[in-house]
C-alpha cells in the first residue's frame, strides 16, 4: 500500500479520523464486489488538512485496484437483480427529469456491472452501451446481449464527444483519481450533455450519528464525499451544475436483513432467521437514509 496526496487539491497533509481495520493489506476479489459483507473492515481515513476531503490512506496502487475488480464474480448481486432493476427504473425517471427523454439519444453507464441500467435505459428508448473491469460482470452481460463492453473510460472503443449523457452509479467513491475520472467523462460528452453520479454523502446525518460504524466505511471505498465537495470536484471540470439531492435504493428483505446481520448481529441476526424461517426475503423495500446522493453536472455548448 502506498501514501498519497488529497487528489482534490494535491495537499500531503492530512489527519486521521478512523484507524485501519483491515484484517489484511492484501487486495482480494472479495474486498471489492459489489455485495461484499466485509463491513467495519477498511483502512486508515483521513482528512486533507487543507480541503478537508475525506479518502484512504495508505491504499492499494492503481495497478492492483484494477487487477482486482477485473478479477471479480458476484453471485450475490445476480441474485439481487430484482431489487436492483427496480432502483435503476426509478433512478432513470428520476434522471429523465433533468435530462429529458431518450429519444434515441446516447448514454454510456460507467461501471455497468452486469449491465441492468444498460438494459433499463434500452428498454426506455435509450442508445445505451455500459464499460465494466470485471471479465466476468462482462460476460453476465453479454449473454443477455447487452453493449457492455471490458475496460475503462480510457478504453479505445468510447469515442470522444459522442454521448449525451454519461453516468457513474456508485462508481466515483471507487476510483484512484476522481478529478481524472470526471475530466475523461467530460471529454466523452458532446457539448450540451449530462454527466450522473451517485455517491454515498459523507456529510449526511446518519454518518455523522453512527461515526467509525458508517456501513460505507469499507475497505472498496477510496472516497468519501460530501454533496458540496462532489459538486466542487464537477465544476473544476467544466460541468455546471443542475441538481444534487439525495436518493434512495431497493433491496430485498432478505438481502437487507442478510447485511444487516453483518453490520449489526444484535438485531439483524434474529431479523435475518426470521426472514428465512418465513420466507418473506422476497419482498422489496425502498430504503432512503438520507445518505446516499446523485449529483447531474452539464457540459455547456
Amino acid at each position: 500500500m502506498q501514501q498519497i496526496a488529497c487528489v482534490l487539491c494535491g495537499n500531503k497533509d492530512f489527519k486521521s479520523v478512523y484507524p485501519s481495520t483491515l484484517k489484511s493489506e492484501e487486495l482480494t476479489m472479495h474486498t471489492v464486489q459489489c455485495t461484499t459483507s466485509d463491513y467495519k473492515f477498511h483502512g486508515q481515513i483521513v482528512d486533507c488538512t487543507e480541503c478537508g476531503h475525506r479518502y484512504t490512506n495508505p491504499r492499494w496502487t492503481e495497478q492492483e485496484l484494477i487487477a482486482a475488480y477485473s478479477a471479480v464474480e458476484d453471485d450475490t448481486y445476480v441474485h439481487e437483480e430484482e431489487g436492483r432493476r427496480m432502483t435503476f427504473e426509478r433512478r432513470l425517471k428520476e434522471m429523465e427529469k433533468v435530462t429529458g427523454k431518450a429519444d434515441g439519444r446516447t448514454l454510456l453507464d460507467v461501471g455497468a456491472y452486469t449491465g441492468i441500467f444498460v438494459d433499463v435505459a434500452q428498454k426506455n428508448g435509450w442508445d445505451a452501451e455500459g464499460v465494466e473491469l470485471s471479465n466476468w460482470c462482462v460476460e453476465v452481460a453479454q449473454k443477455k446481449g447487452l453493449p457492455v463492453t471490458q475496460g475503462t473510460l480510457d478504453a479505445p472503443q468510447i469515442a470522444d464527444a459522442h454521448y449525451d449523457v454519461v453516468t457513474l452509479w456508485d462508481v466515483i467513491e471507487h476510483v484512484d483519481d476522481p478529478a481524472a475520472e470526471v475530466r475523461k467523462a467530460y471529454e466523452h460528452l458532446k457539448p450540451g450533455g449530462y454527466l450522473v453520479m451517485h455517491t454515498m454523502d459523507v456529510d449526511s446525518l446518519i454518518s455523522k450519528v453512527l461515526g467509525k460504524r458508517w456501513p460505507w466505511y469499507v475497505g472498496m471505498h477510496l472516497h468519501f464525499f460530501s454533496t458540496k465537495s462532489l459538486c466542487a470536484l464537477m465544476e473544476r471540470q467544466g460541468f455546471t451544475i443542475l441538481k444534487a439531492g439525495s436518493s434512495g435504493r431497493y433491496l430485498s428483505l432478505g438481502y437487507f436483513c442478510k447485511s444487516l446481520a453483518e453490520f449489526m448481529p444484535l438485531i439483524g441476526k434474529p431479523a435475518n432467521l426470521l426472514v428465512k424461517i418465513t420466507h418473506l426475503g422476497w419482498i422489496p423495500l425502498r430504503l432512503n437514509f438520507g445518505d446516499l446522493i446523485t449529483v447531474y453536472g452539464k457540459k455547456e455548448l
